[in-house]
Formats: C-alpha cells, sequence, structure tokens
C-alpha cells in the first residue's frame, strides 16, 4: 500500500470510470481528487498540490493536449500521465512531446496503471533529492557537482546534466531522443542528435568509469544509455 501522502489528480469525464479508479486508488492509500473538465482540473491546481495527475484527452471542455501545454508552460511540474483512447503512435508522441510523463492507452489494466503511478511517484520523489546516490557515484544538484569515491569528475555543464538526468533514472534505460528533448531542449525529429550525445557519452565514461572495476554507464542496444545500478 502506498503511503496516504501521496494526492492524485484524476481528469476524467467519463463518470463511472473515474468513481471506478477512484476507489481503486484509494484502496491503495492515495488521496484523489476529480475534475471532470478542464476548467475543473485548473481550479483544483489552485487550490491544492498534487503529487501525480493522471489526466484524460478527450474532455468536453478542453482538448488534454491543450491543458497539459497550457499547465507546463505555466510551471507546473508534478509528473502528468496521459490515460486516453487515443492509442496511435503519433498521437503518443504528441502528448509525451507536450508534457506528458507517460501515457497509457484504454482499456487497460488497472494493476498497470497502478503500476506506472508508483513509478513516476517513485521518480518524482527522487528528482526532489538535492543529492542522488548511485552505488558509489554522487551527484551533488545544488553545487552541481559529481563524485565517484570521494574523486571529483571535472565534469562540463553538459556533461554534469546529463549524468544527473541519467541518476534521476539510474537502472533504467534512456533513448537518445529522449535525451535530445529533455538536454538539449529539441523536440524536431528531423534533427538528429545521435552523434552529439554519443560523443558526450563517450567523454562521460571516461570520467565516470576510468579506474574502476564496476561500469556504470553502459550502453543499451538500439534504445540509449543507462546508468547501472550496482548488482543489479
Amino acid at each position: 500500500m502506498m503511503d496516504v501522502r501521496h494526492t492524485l489528480l484524476l481528469v476524467e469525464d467519463d463518470q463511472k470510470l473515474a468513481t471506478t479508479l477512484r476507489r481503486g486508488f484509494s484502496e491503495q492509500g492515495i488521496v484523489v481528487t476529480v475534475a471532470n473538465c478542464a476548467e475543473a482540473a485548473r481550479g483544483a491546481l489552485e487550490r491544492e498540490r498534487f503529487d501525480v495527475v493522471v489526466l484524460d484527452l478527450g474532455l468536453p471542455d478542453q482538448d488534454g493536449i491543450d491543458l497539459l501545454q497550457s499547465l507546463r508552460q505555466g510551471g507546473f511540474s508534478a509528473p502528468v500521465l496521459i490515460l486516453t483512447a487515443r492509442d496511435r503512435v503519433d498521437e503518443r508522441i504528441l502528448g509525451l512531446d507536450a508534457g506528458g510523463d507517460d501515457y497509457l492507452s484504454k482499456p487497460f489494466a488497472f494493476s498497470e496503471l497502478l503500476a506506472r503511478i508508483r513509478a513516476l511517484l517513485r521518480r518524482s520523489e527522487k528528482a526532489a533529492l538535492p543529492v542522488l546516490q548511485v552505488g558509489d557515484l554522487t551527484v551533488d544538484l545544488l553545487n552541481r557537482e559529481a563524485r565517484r569515491a570521494g574523486k571529483d569528475l571535472q565534469l562540463t555543464p553538459r556533461e554534469f546534466d546529463v549524468l544527473a538526468y541519467l541518476a534521476h533514472h539510474a537502472g533504467s534505460p534512456v533513448a537518445r531522443d529522449t535525451l535530445s528533448r529533455d538536454i538539449w531542449k529539441i523536440k524536431s525529429r528531423a534533427t538528429s542528435m545521435d552523434n552529439v550525445i554519443d560523443v558526450l557519452m563517450a567523454r562521460l565514461r571516461e570520467k565516470v568509469d576510468k579506474g574502476f572495476d564496476q561500469r556504470l554507464l553502459t550502453t543499451v542496444r538500439g534504445v540509449g544509455y543507462k546508468l547501472q545500478v550496482p548488482h543489479e
């Protein structure tokens, strides 16, 4: 069961589904607020702080994509899981590029939705930590310093940004497209950053892993890179 301190905003206009999801989340110790339209969602966000948002796209007063974009532009930073019947690849890309952190198509299994919410909450809590620790690697977000086994890694600003991002997602593969979007802020798929990222990762691997028996930075073939959790 999750800790009751977690709060979730469910933006869903299907009353039957909203009632079912609210009951399921509540049984897991999550405090749920339901908004049946974009206007109600904005009002709830003005009144309360939420740890995570589950957002339907087919809202009666505004498309969910437009709502999400306006929230992100306004500085809203909590994780958002898009839950929708729109399941084409281009629609998934649109939702993620608009600021979604995850995307699940209807129909779905509640157990999968719950697992994805747990993952988003863990990631969000880790992101709030000023210091990230992965094995003997320490990433100090406040001072923008990284050390391995006490050794200062002397990273460039961009290298630090990439390492911090990988540390936030330690143990999970991170795609090159994701790094391009979130670190370099390049959203156009027509602009390939693969060579730039690969060169930077080669330099970063030299600084992080040289002289150590345990390699932390690994290449995930056909995907991107992963910061390995020791003994994973």
